[in-house]
């Protein structure tokens, strides 16, 4: 919404409770992944370096949400990753994918358990091949927030992230992280991309369930 309308309060009274038949283009995000060939570009001592790394995520849809009239449909996802041939996680996030029919607005939550969280904003039509979305330190609406130690250290200056979808049903991510690392004088650009591949299907949300069962 780009204007406030005169009632704040008053939700949507004709609201379908079949999330996945309303995601829009986050459709084809729901379900469990896997993807093999991720690659990690980070800062480190000596400049940057590579990593590899194997990722599970878990996309399911939840109940419709509102602010008012504003009307989200979304999916609450779980990303785990791990070096190839190693146990432990390398990385873990989690947080919401939400479409808001009304304005084809995306948004991107976001939080890993090293003190920082962002929510990341784009625009696209329900039936998109991709689409992207962004986040700037600094914005009081999509914006960055980080434990002092990263806010000292490795600032996040600014976020981006596209999705790509593709005709044999895989998907595909890219996402720079544009970062002021302590000491030195030009930003550092941490990218990481993956392909993921479906391994299971989405279970309906609660109110889908209830209404059909």
């Amino acid at each position: 919404m780009t204007d406030l309308p005169a009632d704040i309060h008053t939700e949507q009274d004709d609201i379908d409770v079949d999330t996945l038949a309303n995601l829009g283009p986050l459709r084809r995000l729901a379900g469990i992944w896997t993807g093999e060939k991720g690659l990690d570009i980070n800062p480190n001592v000596d400049g940057s370096g590579q990593q590899a790394y194997i990722e599970r995520i878990e996309a399911q849809p939840c109940d419709p949400q509102s602010n008012g009239p504003q009307l989200f449909y979304g999916l609450r996802y779980h990303v785990q990753a791990r070096k190839p041939g190693l146990p432990e996680t390398y990385h873990d996030q989690v947080g919401y994918w939400l479409w808001e029919p009304a304005t084809g607005l995306v948004l991107h939550s976001l939080t890993i358990p090293r003190g920082q969280a962002l929510l990341a904003a784009g625009h696209a039509a329900a039936d998109a091949d991709s689409f992207e979305v962004k986040a700037e330190r600094g914005s009081t609406e999509y914006g960055i927030v980080s434990t002092w130690f990263l806010e000292q250290a490795f600032r996040t200056d600014s976020f981006r992230m596209k999705v790509t979808f593709h005709a044999d049903g895989t998907w595909s991510y890219l996402q720079d992280t544009v970062l002021r690392v302590r000491g030195r004088d030009a930003p550092f650009h941490h990218t990481d991309r993956n392909t993921l591949r479906k391994i299971a299907e989405p279970t309906p949300n609660p109110l889908a369930l209830a209404e059909t069962g």
